[in-house]
C-alpha cells in the first residue's frame, strides 16, 4: 500500500496544477472581434475575428465560430497586424568579436546579452514580436546572431528560438567596406578584406573535407576549430549570412562572394542598392534594409537614398526593413513601413517588409509573418492604419500573452519616455538600463 503523507498529497496537487498550466489545460481561447484584420497572406479582413488558443492562432477570418467557453474581447474601431520582425537591431547590450583579428565567427552574441535590458521592453512597444540581434559591423566576421522572441524570460536561452536538434538558432554577422577598414591584423584596402573572407571559407571547405575523410575515426578526425565549426554551418545553409554592406561596389562584392561559396545571405542596409538593383534581383538575394529620413554619418552613406525601397520592390527583388535600433528607435518602427510608401513603395508590400519578408529572412516563416492558422499568436492591436504618423501601438501580443498594454502606467511609461523611466525598478524583468550604445 501506498501512503501519501498530507505534506506530499499537497506537493503534489501543486505539481498536478502547474502541470496543466503548462500543458494550457486551464487557458481558454480568445477571440479578438470587430476589428480590421491585417493577416498580411491575404486581403485585409472588415469586421474581422482572431481566435487564439494558448499560445497560437485557431482561427481569423470575418465569419469565425468562437467557443462557447472563449473569452471575447471587442476591438472594433481598431486594427490587428501580426508582430513585427526586426531583422537587424543591437537592442540588449549585444557584443561579439573584439579587436584581436578582422574574422571571429566562433563568437556568439548568445553570450552578450542581458535580457533584462530597457530595449526589449522599447521593442514591444513598438509592436515588434521578433528580433535578429547582432553584433557590430566593424569586424569582417564579428560572429553568430541569434533570433529571439519577445515572450517572457529570465534568461536568453528562455527567449531564443530553437532549431529542430534543440540548438539556439541565428545567423552569422559579416561586413565589408570602410567599417572593417584600419591597421594590421585588420585589412586596409577593399580588395584585401574580400580576399581574407576567401581565405578562411577555403580553410572552411578543408575542414570540412578532413571531416569527411575521416569518416567518424576518431583518430583521423582533425583537432575540433570552433572558428571552422561555425563556418561550416554557414557553408551547409545552417546559418544564414546576414552582411552589413553599403556602396555599390561592395554590394558587388558581396554576390560574388555568395556566388563562389554557396551561403545564403541576407544584404543589410545597402546604401546603393539603387544603383545595382537589377544584380540583386538577378541574384534572387533578399535585402534588408532601413529608412533614414535624415541621411549622414559614414562616406559611403552619401549615397544612400530612399528610392531603395520601391527601386528594389520594382526590380522584383524581395525587401524586409530594420531599426539597427538606435539608429531607428524600436519605438518607432512602424514608421518605416510609411516612410517606404511615401518613397514609392506599395503598401503591400512595405507591411510584408515588416512582417512576413523579415520572417522569411530568418527562415521563421513557418512560425511568424502572417495571421493564420496554426502559427504562433504574435500580433499588433492598432489604434488605427498602421501607415499613419498618428497610430499607436495599444498592444502587443506574444504567443498568446499581453507584453505591451499602453492603457497600463508602466507600458506608457516606456512608449512614451520620460526621466527615470529606464532606471532599473529591481523587480526582476523590469524595464532595465540602457547600457553600451
Amino acid at each position: 500500500m501506498n501512503i501519501v503523507s498530507r505534506g506530499d498529497s499537497h506537493s503534489l496537487q501543486v505539481l498536478f496544477v502547474a502541470s496543466c498550466l503548462s500543458f494550457g489545460s486551464f487557458a481558454k481561447p480568445v477571440a479578438f472581434t470587430g476589428a480590421t484584420i491585417m493577416p498580411i497572406s491575404g486581403e485585409p479582413i472588415e469586421n474581422g475575428t482572431l481566435l487564439i488558443d494558448g499560445k497560437s492562432i485557431k482561427a481569423v477570418g470575418a465569419k469565425v465560430r468562437i467557443p462557447r467557453d472563449a473569452e471575447t474581447i471587442d476591438v472594433s474601431g481598431k486594427v490587428i497586424l501580426p508582430g513585427l520582425v526586426d531583422t537587424h537591431s543591437h537592442v540588449g547590450e549585444t557584443s561579439g568579436a573584439d579587436w584581436s583579428g578582422p574574422i571571429q565567427p566562433e563568437a556568439r552574441v548568445l553570450d552578450s546579452i542581458n535580457v533584462r535590458n530597457a530595449g526589449f521592453k522599447r521593442a514591444l512597444a513598438g509592436g515588434i514580436t521578433t528580433i535578429n540581434l547582432m553584433s557590430g559591423s566593424g569586424h569582417l566576421m564579428s560572429g553568430q546572431t541569434i533570433y529571439v522572441k519577445l515572450r517572457e524570460g529570465n534568461s536568453i536561452e528562455a527567449i531564443a528560438y530553437k532549431r529542430e536538434d534543440g540548438e539556439v538558432d541565428g545567423g552569422m554577422k559579416m561586413a565589408n567596406g570602410t567599417n572593417s577598414r584600419r591597421d594590421s591584423p585588420f585589412p586596409g584596402t577593399r580588395a584585401k578584406s574580400a580576399s581574407l573572407v576567401r581565405q578562411k571559407y577555403i580553410a572552411a571547405q578543408e575542414y570540412r573535407n578532413k571531416i569527411e575523410r575521416a569518416d567518424g575515426d576518431p583518430e583521423k578526425m582533425p583537432e575540433r576549430d570552433l572558428t571552422m565549426e561555425a563556418l561550416i554551418e554557414v557553408l551547409e545553409g545552417k546559418r544564414i549570412v546576414h552582411f552589413h554592406t553599403h556602396r555599390h561596389d561592395d554590394i558587388l562584392t558581396v554576390l560574388r562572394l555568395q556566388e563562389e561559396f554557396g551561403f545564403r545571405v541576407v544584404l543589410h542596409h545597402v546604401s546603393e542598392a539603387h544603383r545595382v538593383a537589377n544584380e540583386i534581383a538577378a541574384a534572387n538575394v533578399p535585402s534588408s534594409i532601413i529608412m533614414l529620413d535624415s541621411p549622414g554619418g559614414k562616406l559611403e552613406e552619401q549615397y544612400v537614398d530612399i528610392q531603395n525601397a520601391p527601386v528594389l520592390e520594382k526590380a522584383g527583388a524581395k525587401v524586409a526593413l530594420h531599426t539597427d535600433d538606435w539608429i531607428t528607435e524600436s519605438r518607432h518602427f512602424l514608421r518605416s513601413a510609411g516612410l517606404a510608401v511615401r518613397a514609392g513603395m506599395s503598401r503591400e508590400e512595405a507591411l510584408k517588409a515588416m512582417t512576413i519578408n523579415g520572417a522569411e529572412m530568418l527562415d521563421l516563416e513557418d512560425r511568424i509573418g502572417t495571421l493564420e492558422k496554426g502559427k504562433d499568436a504574435d500580433f499588433v492591436i492598432l489604434s488605427g492604419d498602421p501607415l499613419s504618423v498618428y497610430t499607436r501601438v495599444e498592444q502587443t501580443w506574444v504567443e498568446g500573452e499581453k507584453r505591451f498594454n499602453l492603457n497600463d502606467p508602466d507600458d506608457l511609461a516606456v512608449a512614451e519616455g520620460g526621466f527615470g523611466v529606464l532606471v532599473p525598478t529591481g523587480r526582476g524583468h523590469a524595464h532595465g538600463m540602457e547600457e553600451g550604445h
